[in-house]
C-alpha cells in the first residue's frame, strides 16, 4: 500500500504528466472537470493511497463526511508483463535508467512493441466509483482526484506502472533476475543449480597485491547494479560560495552533469555485465 499527501498544481509538466493532462483535456464534458480541478485545488481531497492497482480516496463535499471513492485501469496479465520485462532486459539503457529511479523517455514503445499501451486511450478506459448521490460519473469527487493522480505521477513515475499491476520493485527485481536468467517461477533450488559451481582450491598464502585480485570470470548472476546511495561529491561540497541565485544556477547545472554521468556509468557496466 502506498500513500501520498497532496500537493497543489505543479507547473513543469513531465511527459508522462502531461500524457494524463492530454487525457483529461479530451473528455467532451469539460464543465464537469473543471468543477473537480477547482476541488482539487481548494484541498478538498483528504486522503488519496494506492492499495495493489486500485487507487482509494476520501474527498470532502458538501455534506458533513466525506464521500469515499476508487479508481483503476485494466492491469496486465502475467504473461503480458514478462514480454514487456523481456523488451525491457534486451536493452541496458532501460534497465540503467529505470534502477536510477527514472522513466525512460521512449517506454510506450516497450508496451506498443507487445500489443500494449501503458496509457488509457480515453477517460471511459477509467474505472471509477463515489459512494456520493451524484448519478454521473466522474461526479467532481472523482474529477478531483483525476487532477491530483497528475501530481502523483510526477512525484512518482512507476505509479502507472502499480496501476498496471506491477510495483517499481516488481519490475526492477524482474528486470535483474532476467539479467541473470532467472524467471519469476524459479524456487530458490533452481536459483542454487544456476549459480556457478566453484571448485575448492588448494590453500596458499596471500600477498598484500592478491588483495584486490580475482582470477576467475565474474559470473552476470552473482553481480547486482544499483545506484549509489551514498552521498555525492556536491554533497560534500556543500553550499557554493556564491549569490543564492548563482549558486542555484550552478548547483541545478552540476546536478545534471553528474546524473548523466552517473547513468551512463550504469548503462556502461551493465553492458559489460550482460556480455
Amino acid at each position: 500500500m502506498t500513500a501520498y499527501t497532496t500537493q497543489p498544481e505543479a507547473i513543469a509538466q513531465e511527459w508522462w504528466v502531461q500524457r494524463w493532462v492530454d487525457l483529461l483535456n479530451s473528455y467532451r464534458f469539460k464543465k464537469r472537470l473543471e468543477r473537480g480541478r477547482i476541488y482539487a485545488r481548494e484541498g478538498n481531497i483528504l486522503s488519496l493511497e494506492f492499495r495493489g492497482a486500485k487507487v482509494h480516496a476520501r474527498v470532502q463535499g458538501t455534506a458533513p463526511n466525506p464521500y469515499k471513492l476508487t479508481i483503476s485501469i485494466d492491469v496486465f496479465g502475467d504473461e503480458d508483463w514478462d514480454f514487456v520485462v523481456n523488451t525491457m532486459a534486451q536493452k541496458a539503457v532501460y534497465s540503467a535508467k529505470m534502477l536510477a529511479g527514472e522513466m525512460p523517455d521512449d517506454i510506450e514503445e516497450v508496451f506498443t512493441a507487445n500489443g500494449l499501451s501503458l496509457f488509457p486511450f480515453t477517460l471511459s478506459d477509467v474505472h471509477s466509483r463515489c459512494n456520493c448521490p451524484d448519478p454521473k460519473n466522474p461526479c467532481k469527487h472523482i474529477a478531483a482526484v483525476y487532477y491530483q493522480l497528475g501530481n502523483f505521477f510526477r512525484e512518482d513515475p512507476f505509479v502507472l506502472f502499480q496501476l498496471r499491476g506491477r510495483t517499481k520493485s516488481q519490475i526492477l527485481d524482474a528486470l535483474r533476475n532476467k539479467r541473470s536468467g532467472l524467471s519469476e517461477s524459479d524456487t530458490q533450488e533452481d536459483v542454487a543449480k544456476k549459480k556457478p559451481q566453484i571448485e575448492p582450491q588448494p590453500e596458499r598464502l596471500l600477498k598484500a597485491g592478491d588483495f584486490w585480485h580475482y582470477d576467475r570470470p565474474l559470473d552476470s548472476s552473482l553481480v547486482v547494479i544499483t545506484p549509489s546511495n551514498t552521498s555525492t561529491v556536491l554533497d560534500v561540497l556543500g553550499k557554493l560560495p556564491l549569490a543564492p541565485n548563482d549558486a542555484q544556477t550552478v548547483r541545478q547545472h552540476l546536478d545534471s552533469i553528474y546524473q548523466t554521468v552517473a547513468q551512463q556509468a550504469m548503462m556502461t557496466a551493465l553492458s559489460r555485465n550482460a556480455n
